[in-house]
């Protein structure tokens, strides 16, 4: 009997995997960046179809095969996609976790899955004029938790003082963003 992981996780990505099945890509608390198979969840009233979303944050049971994951259990917590407040914040979303799709491996670190669940609490509730720096510190603080910026961080990269900051130096973040972007060989 294979043992099963319990972990938290949003889902990043969704593709069809067969007839009824798909594949995920899971940003988890625990086991990092990991891609997963999910069984049936393409059949109408299949049971994980809500919690297994794109941009839900879920509780999940995955299950370690010979090659790949398979989720076997979930229960949603947050769907971060109808928190959003408009197309504009998703479209942030989705950009930000394409950066994290090309830059991480499967690798674990707690801190990628905190700064993205950070984000995407900042992006719903903090107003549309603050989603720029929001996008910009979470782009910065996911580049130096993979090692790709050495600038100075502040202690919480979403908090009222450090947006402010980012507003007003936008020019360089974006420049340091550039350059760890350039540093991944990406």
């Amino acid at each position: 009997m294979r043992h099963k992981y319990r972990t938290r996780g949003i889902i990043l990505s969704r593709a069809p995997a067969g007839e009824a099945n798909a594949s995920l890509t899971i940003l988890t608390e625990e086991l990092g960046l990991i891609r997963a198979r999910a069984q049936g969840l393409r059949r109408p009233g299949a049971k994980l179809a809500a919690a297994l979303t794109t941009f839900a944050e879920a509780d999940l049971q995955l299950v370690r095969g010979k090659d790949s994951w398979r989720v076997a259990g979930a229960l949603s917590l947050e769907n971060w996609f109808e928190k959003l407040p408009s197309r504009a914040a998703r479209e942030r979303a989705a950009r930000v976790t394409g950066l994290l799709l090309r830059l991480a491996g499967e690798a674990g670190d707690e801190a990628l899955y905190a700064t993205l669940a950070g984000f995407l609490s900042a992006l719903s509730v903090r107003p549309e004029a603050e989603h720029d720096p929001i996008e910009i510190m979470a782009a910065l603080e996911l580049l130096r938790t993979l090692g790709l910026d050495a600038g100075e961080a502040p202690a919480d990269a979403f908090s009222p003082e450090a947006l402010a900051r980012a507003s007003r130096e936008r020019a360089s973040y974006v420049a340091r963003i550039n350059r760890g972007i350039t540093a991944s060989g990406l």
